[in-house]
């Protein structure tokens, strides 16, 4: 099992409560929570399914770098923190 967690900053636009699913890897996690609320979706992936620009996604406290990330398996328990990211100088 894993623990998806969303920020307040999406929860706003969207209901997304934290959620233990049955997965072993961050795209798995993130699957099995869009299957239950599919406008999720359209606020971390866009039309490829990569992630947004504007969302950053750590997994166990380490920030995903690249998409291909999403696919490593990850240990029961691990947090998926998914976030709006923060830009602009």
């Amino acid at each position: 099992m894993l623990r998806v967690f969303f920020t307040p900053q999406l929860r706003r636009f969207i209901d997304a409560p934290p959620q233990e699913v049955d997965a072993a890897t961050a795209r798995d996690a993130l699957e099995s929570v869009f299957a239950e609320n599919p406008r999720l979706r359209g606020y971390v992936l866009d039309e490829r399914g990569a992630l947004r620009k504007h969302v950053t996604v750590f997994l166990g406290g380490r920030r995903v770098r690249e998409a291909r990330e999403l696919e490593e398996p990850l240990p029961a328990g691990t947090e998926v923190s998914v976030m709006q990211a923060l830009s602009g100088g």
